[in-house]
């Protein structure tokens, strides 16, 4: 069964996903997919940390406390959060495999780098030759709007999100959940799924 993994290495939460997605390869064929999360969170009207202290906060010490837990090396980059355009666009141009995303991944949660400091170090992290250009090419520029939108389009609203046939599960602690909706595959057909979809919304619609 295909699945697709929309990320962004800006997030913690992505990485610990990549750590730990071998739980469901067994049973799923995942593609990696860069998106922007800047451009999904504006798409989906949603804010990430960066933009609200206390959130920030917690989420921080959340990875401090879940790295530990998962066993997984875990380092915060020299600042976050930071611009991953160029870095997203260079693996949409370099179609990156499960390797070279891993490898993304732990050059800003292990090594500790912005890509955009170092760029010529994150080149060579990632096998490429370390004068490789900052894409900017309109057909990458492209590939990642598209895939941004592909993302929004099935209905994300931030990373790490899989989407699996017309469901997505989102978040590193919905690994479990995929896990379970594969065991149990009629699952959102429980009466209790369904009830829970159609709660109405006691809010006034947001203006448009």
């Amino acid at each position: 069964m295909k699945a697709r993994f929309y990320f962004d290495i800006i997030s913690p939460f992505a990485y610990f996903y990549v750590k730990l997605r071998h739980r469901l390869e067994p049973r799923l064929q995942i593609e990696p997919v860069p998106v922007l999360l800047g451009g999904l969170l504006r798409g989906a009207h949603n804010q990430g940390p960066g933009e609200i202290p206390t959130k920030r906060l917690y989420t921080y010490q959340a990875c401090v406390w879940q790295a530990a837990k998962f066993g997984i090396p875990f380092r915060f980059p020299e600042h976050h959060p930071f611009i991953t355009v160029a870095a997203q666009r260079l693996l949409v141009q370099e179609r990156a495999d499960w390797t070279m995303v891993e490898r993304a991944f732990e050059f800003v949660w292990v090594l500790g780098k912005d890509p955009n400091l170092h760029w010529s170090d994150f080149c060579t992290h990632l096998h490429l030759d370390p004068t490789t250009p900052r894409p900017d090419s309109a057909q990458t520029k492209a590939g990642l709007i598209a895939n941004t939108q592909e993302a929004l389009d099935r209905g994300a609203f931030g990373v790490p999100t899989l989407a699996l046939g017309e469901r997505i599960f989102w978040g590193v602690d919905a690994i479990d959940w995929v896990v379970d909706y594969l065991n149990q595959p009629e699952m959102f057909d429980q009466a209790a799924y369904r009830a829970a979809a159609s709660v109405p919304n006691g809010l006034p619609p947001t203006p448009a």
